[in-house]
């Protein structure tokens, strides 16, 4: 059975202006990113879907920005990968 759309969103909440672009770990059940990019005109959005998708090594298309255009608190999908997938593959060292 295909989980709900839902299930595959993974929560995420931006750190913008900071001195370099990192995930900072896992702060609950949410994934803390810093990103140099200010928020506006949509480059904080921009430089976290270009991270996530350098990070994960796949395209920038598979990358979605599903809910949080406008604030700190981001759901994201990354087609054809599990919200674990995501969160294993982030903050594991190094990654």
């Amino acid at each position: 059975m295909e989980p709900a759309s839902h299930e595959r969103l993974v929560a995420i909440r931006l750190q913008p202006r900071a001195s370099r672009d990192r995930v900072l770990g896992l702060k609950g059940d949410v994934i803390a990113i810093a990103l140099k990019a200010p928020p506006v005109e949509g480059a904080a959005n921009a430089a976290l879907l270009k991270l996530l998708a350098r990070q994960l090594n796949v395209p920038l298309s598979a990358v979605e920005l599903v809910r949080g255009a406008t604030g700190r608190s981001k759901w994201i999908r990354v087609n054809g990968w599990s919200v674990e997938q995501v969160r294993v593959a982030l903050l594991a060292p190094g990654g």
